[in-house]
């Protein structure tokens, strides 16, 4: 066999080693980055919650409901419902999908104080209210004592924490009474916001709750009627719904690449 040969059969060898006799592509063109494929939700979540506003700075909101088996596509549960979120809109938030906005996507940053809600993709965690138990909840329930605050003061180390005054020394300036003296938190449900790894001043207490009217915004939550809330709390199953709170250009933009309905 010539050298020439013996090259030729040395590089073949090579490149079936390599995977090009199996037919498979390189890692370079085999697909586009994780970043633009990939969706922030879980593939076993089986409860999806849509709050989308028509512009980043409005607080009118319609919020629908969805329901799919795990690997199936999202079908609509019960009618869309008018909301309201935070006065000032929307701004992106600190959750599953990351801190602030997705790479390349516009947009307001949440921050305290600033009368925005986080916009972005957030866990639903635990329903609060005044009443001792609800048996019709299925999703974690704890009743509002007196003596259970939420910290918003980035100074304090229990900043967006919910703690009671019962076995906590305060060190805050400020925080939101769980039990309030009108019904706003009579059913409040947390919005898992800046909670995993919390910033201080990245925003905090965000719920889902009670609202004043249509015409009224939050200072950072989301609000609806009663009625409907009280549907929406015994809809949930624990560790089953994720939250997607956009404005609609982003829920446009950002549709296909998370798997949006």
């Amino acid at each position: 066999m010539t050298h020439g040969v013996r090259y030729c059969w040395l590089l073949l060898l090579v490149a079936c080693v390599s995977g090009s006799c199996r037919g498979e592509t390189s890692p370079a063109t085999a697909s586009k980055p994780a970043a633009e494929t990939s969706s922030p939700i879980d593939p076993r979540k089986t409860q999806l919650v849509t709050v989308v506003s028509d512009d980043w700075d409005r607080f009118r909101v319609v919020l629908r409901r969805y329901e799919r088996l795990p690997g199936q596509a999202w079908e609509p549960v019960g009618p869309a419902i008018d909301a309201v979120i935070g006065r000032e809109g929307y701004g992106w938030g600190r959750g599953v999908h990351g801190g602030g906005a997705p790479a390349g996507r516009p947009g307001p940053v949440k921050r305290e104080g600033d009368g925005r809600s986080p916009a972005g993709v957030f866990d639903i965690g635990t329903v609060y209210g005044y009443d001792t138990a609800r048996e019709a909840v299925s999703q974690l329930y704890v009743q509002a004592t007196p003596e259970l605050r939420c910290v918003d003061d980035p100074e304090s180390r229990h900043y967006n924490r919910i703690v009671s005054t019962a076995n906590t020394a305060a060190d805050w300036r400020s925080a939101e009474h769980m039990r309030r003296r009108d019904e706003l938190y009579s059913t409040a449900i947390a919005v898992e916001h800046n909670t995993q790894t919390t910033k201080p001043g990245a925003g905090s207490c965000i719920f889902i709750h009670v609202w004043k009217g249509p015409d009224s915004g939050m200072t950072g939550c989301t609000a609806m009627p009663i009625d409907a809330l009280e549907t929406f709390a015994r809809w949930l199953k624990p560790n089953a719904a994720v939250l997607v709170a956009l404005p609609r250009s982003e829920y446009n933009a950002l549709q296909r690449r998370w798997g949006l309905p």
